[in-house]
């Protein structure tokens, strides 16, 4: 007879973890892992990496779970090797093979792989691949794709902020291109790899993907999964960064107590702030985030804004943290 499985006690944890994503995990089973670890009540991550893609994933908890949207919406930047001459069903490795052709290295010039690549720079359409998690009529491409089924599919506008092309050989001295790739959301690095692929006229698919920096952070400050398995839980707590740092894009403003409360309360402030379209907001006393918003003709209007209970949680949280509270003003 099994022994009754223990329990996890659950608690308010706000902030942001970095974590660099082991390859075979889901984003969610990644996310639904380290949720565990920390005993967290909310959890959240910041667009999906591919189960066969490692790198950067920060992970939102508590609070931060308001602000995952920026994330999601940042440009990203990736490593990625294509292998030449072979197509897949599924623009990466594990795909049945279509297509092969044999592929000499001397065939893939300076010249034309520079060519490829100021092809593939700037604003490009692409076609979504049939193997991805976009929804047709309340489906999933890849549910019509695994019943054999070809769904059309309209191209979409991205846009490749900076690409680097180069010929590499692989252990098994098969040529190959490494890509190095920023790039806006909503781009599919394996099929950018059999655009690639067939512009040079030989088709690729993807034998590695790994994301190194999203919106501002690199993969040099992420913690991986074994890492943080290893620790004790006020270690892995230690690893959390504060709220505000999925808001280092934003101008910051900062009310005394009074217009604070009001704010919180959703009423718009006025004061002598430039225009901007994202600001981060504080409060003085004690010193906290409040929430975001956007300043037009000196007017602070609010966004998503926290709640008190979570901001006093965050307090005293912190081992510097002032102790006060901030409570919405009617």
């Amino acid at each position: 007879m099994n022994a009754p499985r223990t329990r996890v006690q659950r608690r308010p944890v706000h902030g942001v973890l970095l974590l660099d994503k082991p390859l075979g995990l889901s984003s969610n089973d990644a996310l639904q892992k380290v949720k565990w670890l920390l005993r967290a009540e909310k959890a959240g991550h910041t667009g999906t990496l591919d189960p066969l893609a490692s790198g950067v994933l920060p992970l939102c908890f508590g609070a931060a779970t308001k602000f995952s949207q920026l994330q999601l919406e940042a440009p990203k930047t990736y490593e990625a090797v294509a292998l030449l001459g072979t197509t897949t069903t599924t623009g990466d490795a594990e795909g049945e093979v279509l297509q092969q052709r044999a592929v000499e290295a001397a065939q893939i010039t300076p010249e034309r792989l520079a060519a490829v690549q100021r092809q593939f720079t700037g604003p490009i359409r692409q076609v979504p691949p049939m193997h991805s998690a976009l929804k047709k009529d309340g489906k999933a491409l890849y549910e019509y794709a695994r019943a054999g089924i070809e769904v059309e599919r309209p191209a979409r506008d991205v846009v490749i902020h900076a690409l680097e092309l180069a010929l590499v050989l692989t252990e098994q001295a098969q040529p190959a291109i490494k890509m190095v790739v920023t790039c806006s959301k909503g781009t599919y690095i394996r099929t950018l790899g059999e655009d690639v692929g067939a512009a040079l006229g030989c088709g690729a698919h993807l034998t590695f993907l790994r994301r190194i920096g999203t919106g501002g952070i690199g993969v040099e400050r992420c913690v991986t999964l074994a890492a943080l398995e290893a620790m004790d839980e006020d270690a892995r707590l230690a690893c959390l960064e504060p709220v505000e740092s999925l808001l280092a894009q934003h101008v910051r403003v900062t009310l005394d107590s009074d217009n604070a409360g009001r704010f919180l309360s959703g009423m718009r402030r006025r004061g002598p702030w430039a225009d901007a379209p994202a600001v981060a907001v504080f409060g003085e006393r004690p010193h906290a985030l409040l929430g975001v918003g956007h300043v037009a003709g000196g007017e602070l209007v609010p966004g998503r804004l926290l709640s008190p209970l979570e901001i006093q949680q965050i307090l005293e949280s912190s081992p510097r943290a002032e102790r006060g509270t901030l409570e919405p003003t009617l």
